[in-house]
């Protein structure tokens, strides 16, 4: 029974909410309803029963907030979960004195407000009754069926959460565990949440800055998951006032200097945008929404002096997606846009459910305003987020229907306690794997709070077309364990926008990522890896792995499978010719008797365009005609001589292997050389360099027509991503 009431003598300081934005115009005040005196209402509840066939008049806030949404919900559960919840409380009181009903009264309204469905309203009214009276779960089941019992259960389990610094990685690990599975349990501890730090004031100081401490750190990142931004932008405006109380006075002195100006640019704006859109025939309602007090804060520290603009954004709604493009399209046209502040979160909505167009336009003074576009719906799931998704366990299409007096949630009960959400966000579900996933607790907690702090996510494309969502400043280790999960331990490099990038390559928003899988079972991922791991799905898979194999992982200069074979030399048996010319390089000269020796700077073979040049000692070196030492030599003067190939079609070459580090590597290059006919005479296997080591052999071959091949053979050897000849030149055409 943790939810005080305000003590009058210790006011809770006035912040910007739906219900009491009390500094702001009245041109631009939020539409709502006036904050219920749930003290009267409260205390009105307790002068007697109500008669079955009429609602109570201390719910009749509620039904007019919840019939705003549903016109045609059956209000009986909540008629009669109302009744269960003042009979049960009845006697118990609030710090401040108001009868305790009001605190399940005040948290069922806030859901309401939002868009909540019967369900879930039920469960509210209820929340506080099997941890606070002598209510069972089984007496909820009964009169109300299995949903509202599932989740009075599960806040009942959030409500026993230690927050305490020492308790909480496995508590909020259980807490999970307990909710993670049904979004409608953490949506009603939020605005349990909310209407607690509303009331804050009859606390000690030292306590109300420990619950507001966690508020920040847990539940209000915990709301911007779930995409209910009313209840978080509310949430961090309380916090601020008691965190931070000087700098949250500075800002409400700043937000009644602007709302007492008598000129506002946003309203000029909104006008203007008004005509364009009515012009081009598009209809579209045109709304002023003032920056909430954080907000303020963040302009502030960000551009110094604030301007009229900066104390609010535009937001125009219509009715379907096309519209949205096409109020852009006027507005960019017929206004002056701020190209770079564009942002499409329609096409690729945010992880949070988000969806809007966000842009900028620019006024003849200087002044920016930012405008957000979006449906009706849109706006709706903006501000609710998963609690506008109604039921997801409703059977048939509609979403928001329910039976609260149901024996169960029909085709989606439970199987062994497990619940299947198909509106939980992917965050959530990845959230449940992590706490499966994790070594320890703290492992757990760790990667949890960095997750959390994290509020800004980008979005990459697969080749398919598909996407992934990842935080800002994520690589492509990330990206791997976000589509393949502990299969992406056999990654061995990645493609970004085309071009080959090492995993610690960091990503983009809009980078297209095409992931390169090793074949070898026995890969494994690098202790490195964990130095450009940001997300607790890749830290956790990898911490995991090196847990269960101690000493494996390569280290960061050593990948797996070169720590034996990395300083490789072989040289085999090839003699050089007469003349130092090696066996089988049939070269022929304008000066006869010369020796000749192939350049290995570029290599030439049959039936490459070649030329010489006399060196010290008589010998004539040979080039391809591209190599860029030709066109050295010929500036420098040098006596250019002519050659040509003889009959004989035998060569050495020298190719570059160019892969990503695994065990057997090595092994398997050699294999495909001997298998096409090649004979080496010398290899090289440079120290490897964040996974990609560099393989350099000198190839004899039998019959240079076979070359293509030989090489084709190397590049397909799994690792290896592209095979040349040895070249100091302009690139040229390979051989058919």
């Amino acid at each position: 029974m943790s939810a005080e009431a305000t003590n009058p003598s210790t006011p809770v300081p006035v912040v910007p909410t739906a219900a009491t934005a009390a500094v702001a115009p009245a041109s631009v005040r939020r539409k709502s309803r006036p904050r219920i005196d749930l003290r009267r209402l409260g205390r009105a509840a307790l002068l007697g029963p109500t008669a079955r066939d009429r609602l109570p008049d201390a719910i009749g806030h509620v039904v007019e907030a919840h019939r705003a949404h549903h016109p045609d919900a059956d209000l009986e559960p909540l008629r009669r979960a109302y009744v269960l919840a003042e009979s049960s409380h009845r006697g118990q009181m609030r710090k401040s004195g108001e009868p305790y009903i009001t605190h399940p009264l005040a948290v069922t309204l806030i859901l309401a407000e939002l868009g909540a469905e019967t369900t879930t309203l039920t469960a509210s009214l209820l929340h506080d009754t099997v941890e606070d009276t002598e209510v069972t779960l089984d007496q909820v089941r009964e009169q109300f069926g299995e949903e509202v019992r599932y989740l009075v259960d599960g806040v009942t389990k959030l409500e026993k959460v230690d927050y305490g610094a020492a308790a909480e990685p496995e508590t909020f690990r259980k807490m999970l565990v307990a909710t993670g599975s049904d979004v409608r349990v953490m949506s009603i501890k939020l605005a349990d949440r909310l209407h607690n730090m509303r009331t804050l004031g009859v606390m000690r100081r030292e306590k109300q800055e420990r619950i507001a401490g966690v508020t920040r750190d847990v539940l209000i990142p915990l709301a911007e998951r779930l995409g209910v931004q009313a209840l978080k932008t509310e949430l961090e405006d309380l916090v601020f006032a008691i965190l931070h109380p000087e700098e949250y006075e500075h800002t409400r002195e700043l937000i009644a200097e602007n709302a007492a100006r008598t000129a506002d640019p946003l309203a000029v704006v909104a006008e203007e945008m008004r005509g364009v859109l009515r012009e081009a025939g598009i209809s579209a309602e045109v709304l002023i929404r003032p920056r909430h007090f954080v907000s303020v804060h963040r302009v502030a520290r960000k551009r110094g002096q604030l301007r009229g603009a900066d104390f609010g954004r535009l937001l125009v709604l219509v009715s379907e997606d096309a519209d949205c493009y096409g109020v852009l399209g006027e507005l960019h046209t017929c206004m002056t846009p701020v190209v770079s502040e564009f942002k499409d979160f329609i096409a690729v909505p945010k992880f949070n459910l988000y969806q809007s167009l966000h842009t900028a336009v620019a006024r003849p003074d200087g002044q920016v305003v930012e405008v957000l576009i979006r449906t009706h719906q849109m706006h709706k799931v903006a501000e609710a987020g998963v609690v506008a998704l109604g039921n997801p366990y409703a059977s048939g299409t509609d979403a928001t229907a329910t039976d609260a007096s149901a024996d169960g949630p029909g085709a989606d009960d439970p199987v062994d306690g497990e619940r299947a959400d198909p509106t939980r966000p992917g965050w959530l579900s990845r959230l449940l794997e992590w706490q499966q996933a994790a070594p320890d607790p703290d492992t757990f907690w760790s990667t949890l709070r960095e997750d959390l702090a994290q509020d800004r996510e980008i979005t990459v494309f697969r080749p398919d077309g598909g996407t992934l969502g990842l935080p800002e400043g994520a690589s492509c280790v990330d990206a791997a364990y976000g589509q393949y999960g502990e299969d992406a331990h056999a990654c061995i490099g990645a493609r970004v926008n085309g071009r080959l990038a090492t995993l610690s390559t960091v990503l983009k928003d809009g980078d297209t990522v095409e992931l390169l899988m090793g074949q070898d079972p026995a890969s494994e991922p690098s202790r490195e890896w964990l130095e450009h791991a940001h997300t607790p799905a890749a830290r956790i898979a990898i911490q995991r792995w090196l847990t269960t194999h101690p000493g494996g992982g390569a280290p960061a200069d050593e990948p797996a499978g070169y720590r034996a074979d990395a300083d490789f030399r072989e040289r085999r048996g090839h003699e050089s010719g007469p003349g130092g010319r090696p066996q089988g390089a049939d070269v022929r000269t304008d000066r006869p008797g010369a020796a000749v020796r192939l350049a290995g700077c570029c290599t030439p073979v049959p039936p490459d365009e070649i030329t010489g040049f006399p060196v010290r000692g008589g010998v004539v070196t040979v080039h391809r005609v591209e190599c860029v030492t030709v066109a050295h030599m010929k500036s420098r003067g040098r006596t250019e001589i002519g050659v040509r190939w003889g009959e004989s079609t035998a060569c050495r070459v020298t190719l570059v292997a160019e892969s990503f580090g695994r065990r057997g590597l090595l092994a398997d290059l050699t294999e495909a050389i001997a298998l096409a006919g090649g004979d080496i005479v010398s290899a090289t296997v440079e120290p490897p360099s964040e996974q990609r080591v560099r393989h350099t052999y000198t190839l004899q071959l039998p019959d240079a027509a076979g070359l293509p091949s030989l090489m084709r053979a190397m590049r397909d050897v799994p690792g290896v991503y592209d095979v040349s000849r040895t070249q100091n030149q302009t690139p040229a055409p390979r051989l058919p």
